[in-house]
């Protein structure tokens, strides 16, 4: 389809479904950026862009996202909040290529997911060189910022872990929303409450970076980097908490079953 119109697009690349997912659609992306994507899709299938190239669009402005962080300042924050951004953008625009062209494929799904590890990695680390405050790899806030990198990646291998599960055991990789649940009612009850809080977005790189921004703003206000520093120790200590959560919530759940 190398000229589609723009409700070819929307009709192709962006069935229903794709807003409807439970774990897999951003809350950004239902809010506006599904909106913004069918035009951005539309002018890539007639440039003819491929669904992967856009993936390594989205890698791209997503680790940019952290090297620029970890310069500090407010223009950096303001900066990386714009990448991350297109980021997402690209993140929304590749899938619906793939729907279009109907070439999705293995490695285009790899390389999506291997791309939100690298984004979020880059993003934690950059706070903790941006809270360092000089452009070193070395020092106790750059290393809080690799091991609250390291822990979110662990918090996305949980959740993928659970497709290779059940593949290997011959399942299908599909499962009901129902099973989300864990068999305890005291897990399920802190399930739901993290998930109403959404405080596992903080270690996510769209919703990091706002907070990034917020963070720089009230440092340029006060002078010195208590905010960022105190952003980046909030986000150490989720990090660590959704590794132990997370892991006890998959397990206990209808997931592996």
């Amino acid at each position: 389809m190398a000229r589609p119109t723009l409700n070819e697009v929307k009709s192709a690349g962006q069935p229903g479904w794709v807003v409807e997912r439970v774990n897999d659609e951003h809350l950004f992306g239902r809010l506006y950026m599904r909106k913004i994507s069918p035009h951005v899709t539309w002018a890539l299938a007639r440039t003819g862009w491929s669904a992967n190239a856009v993936t390594l669009a989205f890698i791209g402005c997503g680790v940019a996202a952290g090297v620029v962080i970890a310069f500090g300042g407010l223009a950096t924050a303001v900066a990386a909040l714009v990448l991350t951004q297109l980021a997402l953008l690209f993140d929304c625009c590749d899938g619906e290529l793939a729907r279009l062209t109907r070439r999705t494929s293995a490695r285009g799904v790899y390389l999506d997911r291997v791309g939100h590890y690298l984004c979020d990695a880059a993003m934690l680390a950059g706070l903790g060189i941006r809270s360092q405050g000089a452009l070193t790899v070395s020092g106790r806030y750059v290393t809080a910022g690799l091991a609250a990198a390291l822990l979110a990646c662990l918090v996305r291998a949980e959740t993928d872990n659970v497709v290779v599960a059940r593949a290997v055991q011959g399942l299908p990789a599909e499962y009901a929303v129902t099973a989300l649940a864990p068999r305890s009612s005291g897990l399920a009850t802190a399930r739901r409450v993290v998930s109403m809080l959404k405080v596992h977005r903080i270690v996510q790189q769209i919703e990091l970076a706002i907070l990034v921004l917020l963070a720089a703003i009230a440092d340029q206000v006060a002078g010195g980097l208590l905010a960022t520093r105190a952003l980046l120790l909030g986000c150490l200590i989720v990090a660590a908490l959704l590794v132990l959560a997370h892991l006890a919530a998959v397990v206990t759940s209808r997931r592996l079953s």
